[in-house]
C-alpha cells in the first residue's frame, strides 16, 4: 500500500500537509460557491421579473475576483516553500547513486574508497534518522523515482544527473516505483526501501562489503562452476569470483533480497528457478533470456544462489 499521506520522514510531512493545505481550500472554496450559489437561485426566485440592481452585483464579483487571486497567490506561496523544503540537501547527507534500467533499479552506495562501495538492485538500505541524498541517472529512457513515504517524485532523464534527498524516521520497508511509463514491463519496477536503525544499517552494510562466500558443499560448488560457464557470468557480477559483467543486476549479495525481478516474484528456490529457467513468462520483454538448463544443473546453480547472503 502506498500512500502520500502515510508518512515516514520530514521530507514527505511537507508534502501531505501541502495536500491537506490544497485540499481544505478547495472544500471551503466548494462550499462557499455552492452556498452562494443557493441564495442567488433563491433570491432570483423571490425577485421575478422586478428590476435588478446590478451594484451588489457587481460588488460582490470583486470582492470574489480579489479573493480568487489571494487564495491562488497564498496556495503557489505554500507549494514553494513545500518544494523548497523537500528538496534541502544537508551537508552530511550519505550519496548513493540510483541507476534506471528497463525494468530493474541499480543501486551504488558511493565511498570515496572503491572498494567501500557497495552495490545492490531493487532494494534501498538507509538508516533511520540521517539524510541520504540520491543521484539519479537513466540508462535508457525516461524514468520516475517515487517513493511516497519519504519524499515526491523525481524524473531520471538520459544524459542527465538529478537529486533527490530522503530521510526516514523510523524504521519499516516503504514501497516504490517507477512512476514514468518506461516501456512494457513499467509497472513490474518495483523498488523497496528499508530503512533500519543505524546500528542495523552499519551491519547490513559491512555484510555487503564483503566478497561471496566459499561453497559450502559439492552441489553448491557445481553450481558455481554452472553460473561461471553459462552466459550468467557475462551479464552478471558476482564479486569474489571471475564474473564482473555489469548488464544485469550485481548477485553477490542475491540471496539477502527479498524480491526478484524488481518486486515480480519472491525469494525463494522456487520462484528463482522459475525465473532463470523461463524469465520472459513473468516479465515479458525483459532483457534476461531464457535458460537452457535443467535438472542437476538447475538445482545446483539455484542451491548456489541460495548461498549468497
Amino acid at each position: 500500500m502506498q500512500s502520500v499521506l502515510d508518512t515516514a520522514g520530514p521530507l514527505a510531512e511537507h508534502i501531505a500537509r501541502l495536500f491537506w493545505i490544497f485540499a481544505g481550500v478547495a472544500a471551503v472554496v466548494y462550499l462557499l460557491v455552492t452556498g452562494f450559489l443557493v441564495h442567488a437561485l433563491r433570491r432570483r426566485r423571490e425577485a421575478g421579473e422586478a428590476p435588478r440592481d446590478t451594484r451588489h452585483a457587481l460588488r460582490a464579483v470583486g470582492v470574489a475576483v480579489g479573493a480568487t487571486a489571494f487564495i491562488l497567490v497564498g496556495l503557489a506561496l505554500a507549494d514553494f516553500f513545500a518544494g523548497r523544503a523537500s528538496t534541502r540537501a544537508p551537508g552530511d547527507a550519505m550519496r548513493v547513486r540510483v541507476t534506471a534500467h528497463q525494468w530493474w533499479w541499480e543501486i551504488e552506495y558511493l565511498d570515496g574508497t572503491p572498494s567501500e562501495r557497495v552495490r545492490t538492485a531493487n532494494e534501498l538500505h538507509l538508516p533511520v534518522g540521517r539524510p541520504v541524498a540520491l543521484e539519479l541517472i537513466s540508462d535508457d529512457v525516461i524514468h520516475s523515482f517515487w517513493v511516497p513515504s519519504l519524499n515526491g517524485k523525481k524524473d531520471l532523464l538520459p544524459g542527465y544527473t538529478t537529486n533527490l534527498q530522503l530521510v526516514a524516521s523510523r524504521a519499516g520497508v516503504y514501497p516504490g516505483q517507477c512512476a514514468e511509463f518506461c516501456g512494457f514491463q513499467h509497472a513490474q519496477m518495483g523498488l523497496a526501501v528499508h530503512a533500519h536503525a543505524p546500528e542495523d544499517f552499519v551491519r547490513w552494510q559491512s555484510a555487503q562489503r564483503q566478497a561471496s562466500p566459499e561453497p559450502l558443499d559439492a552441489i553448491q560448488r557445481r553450481g558455481r562452476d554452472v553460473f561461471m560457464s553459462s552466459t550468467c557470468a557475462q551479464c552478471h557480477r558476482v564479486q569474489g569470483t571471475e564474473a564482473a559483467a555489469v548488464l544485469g543486476p550485481d548477485l553477490t549479495h542475491v540471496a539477502s533480497r527479498r524480491q526478484l525481478a524488481a518486486g515480480t516474484l519472491p525469494n525463494n528456490p522456487e520462484a528463482m528457478a522459475s525465473w532463470i529457467r523461463n524469465p520472459q513468462r513473468f516479465k515479458p520483454g525483459t532483457r534476461m533470456p531464457a535458460s537452457q538448463l535443467t535438472g542437476d544443473d538447475l538445482s545446483a546453480l539455484v542451491s548456489w544462489l541460495g548461498s549468497l547472503r
